[in-house]
């Protein structure tokens, strides 16, 4: 990937702040599963929770390809603390599309700020796949709305000022009566979370269900027309696909690179194992894997930033679908390489390993991208 100049002096000074701050405690964070609330006040003082907020409300104004550089640097080391840069985008980017002027000036500000964190809300115990399957209620009553129903997987969301939740206003069957509303947590009665979720990898990033009981949200935080909900979270779904798929280049790469430096330096048979062509023929196509799932994650950043909104479904599934499975076959071989140290803890591969098995089930599991990517093929 050939970057402007002003590209690589972002990403240079994204791997030195990585290399400074991630890399020593990203084994930790893992070990402990905390949440890393020191990187979010740092991450917010360099602008990159906020990344994508217009400069117009105070944000830094940057656009899809630098936080897919931001999200790739960080992930060599950890896929966990990339999602911290950018995380602001699920939230900002239905405000920008579809809520109003006085939304926008309310909200967006508050996100441009140092360390704001934010969530969204859509899948439920029933409903991951199958977004239409939403049971989750909204029901108007004068000025508010209340809202009753429980939501599962919502990263962040106990951490959240500002949660993003996509509810049934309507009894219309499927996609068509789902409405997005904008929910402040800490400041409304009834929403309660329950336990952390135990997960395999991505230790770090709390993922918890959500349990709204009677929860009166006012009508001016309603995002868009109700019933066009569904269409705000796949715009944002979108947008957010191609920084997965970027995330898991850093993390085909980081784990490429430690694949190489262990090459070198383990002996068997009086000779470095990097001297034998079956270990060059999996690092050649480990490389091979990460370098096409780069092009693929960039053509992609490229044509959001060039507002080519047409082709933007279906190069984000292609370039999501292709960059996850690539992680997880590229960590898997590294964990090969490196034998049996490979399988313990003393070495980052094992962590990769388990980091990359998400990337093929969340934003929508690869399965379901390769519909949309066969949709896209056969509608002409």
């Amino acid at each position: 990937m050939i970057f402007t100049e002003e590209q690589q002096a972002f990403r240079d000074s994204v791997r030195r702040v990585v290399e400074r701050h991630v890399a020593p405690i990203a084994a930790e964070i893992d070990e402990t599963d905390r949440f890393p609330t020191e990187l979010v006040k740092l991450f917010g003082e360099m602008g990159w929770v906020q990344l994508l907020v217009p400069e117009q409300y105070g944000g830094p104004g940057g656009n899809l390809t630098m936080m897919c550089i931001a999200r790739e640097e960080i992930a060599r080391v950890s896929p966990a603390c990339a999602t911290l840069a950018g995380l602001n985008t699920m939230l900002a980017m239905p405000l920008l599309h579809f809520g109003t002027e006085a939304q926008r000036q309310r909200i967006l500000p508050l996100l441009a700020r140092e360390g704001t964190v934010t969530a969204t809300a859509i899948s439920e115990p029933q409903a991951g796949s199958d977004v239409g399957a939403i049971a989750t209620r909204a029901v108007r009553k004068g000025d508010h709305y209340v809202l009753n129903g429980r939501k599962q997987w919502c990263s962040y969301g106990c951490e959240a000022e500002f949660i993003m939740l996509y509810a049934r206003t309507s009894d219309e069957v499927g996609a068509a009566g789902i409405s997005a509303f904008l929910l402040e947590p800490k400041r409304m009665n009834g929403i309660t979370f329950g336990r952390h979720e135990r997960k395999m990898g991505f230790r770090g990033a709390p993922n918890t269900p959500i349990f709204l009981d009677d929860v009166e949200v006012p009508v001016e935080n309603l995002v868009g027309d109700e019933g066009r909900g569904f269409r705000a979270s796949m715009r944002a779904l979108d947008m957010n696909r191609p920084t997965i798929g970027a995330q898991c280049v850093g993390l085909g790469q980081g784990a490429l690179d430690a694949a190489i430096a262990y090459a070198r330096e383990r002996r068997q048979f009086k000779r470095s194992i990097s001297d034998f062509q079956g270990i060059q023929f999996m690092l050649a196509d480990m490389a091979i894997q990460v370098e096409a799932a780069r092009g693929l994650v960039y053509q992609c950043a490229g044509a959001a930033d060039g507002g080519d909104w047409k082709r933007l479904n279906y190069l984000a599934s292609v370039a999501k679908c292709f960059a996850s499975d690539m992680a997880m076959k590229v960590t898997t071989d590294a964990v090969q390489v490196f034998g049996g140290y490979g399988y313990t803890r003393d070495y980052p591969v094992e962590r990769w390993m388990r980091d990359a098995k998400l990337t093929q089930i969340f934003e929508g599991t690869n399965q379901i991208q390769r519909i949309v990517i066969a949709r896209e093929l056969l509608s002409g």
